[in-house]
């Protein structure tokens, strides 16, 4: 079986750090049991390279057009000042009818208020930035906002811009990439950094 894509929106100035830890272990395939199920998969509006704001170059392997739900495992939304200056909401209605597909929809910063904008956000349980940043775009889902890092609610993923390693760990349990014991010593490792983590992350990835 061939891994599934999970489609990530690359633009230019997009916040590569956001998305840093989601895909290395994605892409690695480390901790994760049998061969590879999904893979990493860059869209664009074209073809065109596109320069993050950590200077590194990515030319997408697809454009949006050619994109239907079906054809991901999942859809991942980097932030970025594009998304303040409302350049990507017709991405925001694209990732809308990925949800109402059922294909999970993850967004960190400022794509989180591209989500809010269309919608996506008024009947869910969701985070971002800050409360207020949210209700600056007029959005009609403010008591469905929640004060933590990272929140999925179904479906869609939703983190705010100080929390790569909590993305990354929503992400996972969408996907069931790593089993709850590898999930659980990954994500003590990369939040925390002590040392017994990783002791038990090596135990839990080899079946101890």
């Amino acid at each position: 079986m061939q891994p599934r894509p999970v489609h990530v929106l690359v633009f230019d100035s997009l916040a590569d750090w956001e998305i840093g830890h989601t895909l290395a272990f994605l892409h690695s395939g480390q901790f994760q049991p049998g061969p590879p199920r999904y893979r990493v998969c860059a869209v664009g509006r074209s073809r065109a390279p596109v320069t993050t704001q950590g200077g590194l170059t990515i030319v997408p392997e697809v454009t949006l057009s050619e994109l239907r739900p079906g054809d991901s495992a999942l859809l991942l939304l980097p932030g970025g000042a594009a998304w303040d200056r409302g350049e990507l909401d017709d991405v925001a209605r694209l990732a809308r009818e990925w949800a109402a597909a059922g294909v999970p929809v993850a967004a960190i910063c400022g794509a989180t208020a591209g989500l809010a904008r269309v919608g996506l956000l008024d009947d869910r349980a969701h985070t971002s930035n800050a409360r207020e940043y949210l209700a600056a775009t007029g959005y009609a889902g403010g008591d469905h906002y929640r004060d933590a890092p990272a929140v999925t609610d179904r479906g869609v993923i939703t983190a705010n811009t100080t929390a790569p390693v909590d993305l990354a760990r929503h992400v996972f349990a969408a996907l069931g990439l790593f089993s709850e014991e590898v999930l659980a010593a990954w994500y003590g490792l990369f939040r925390t950094g002590e040392p017994h983590h990783y002791a038990a992350l090596m135990r839990a990835a080899s079946g101890g």
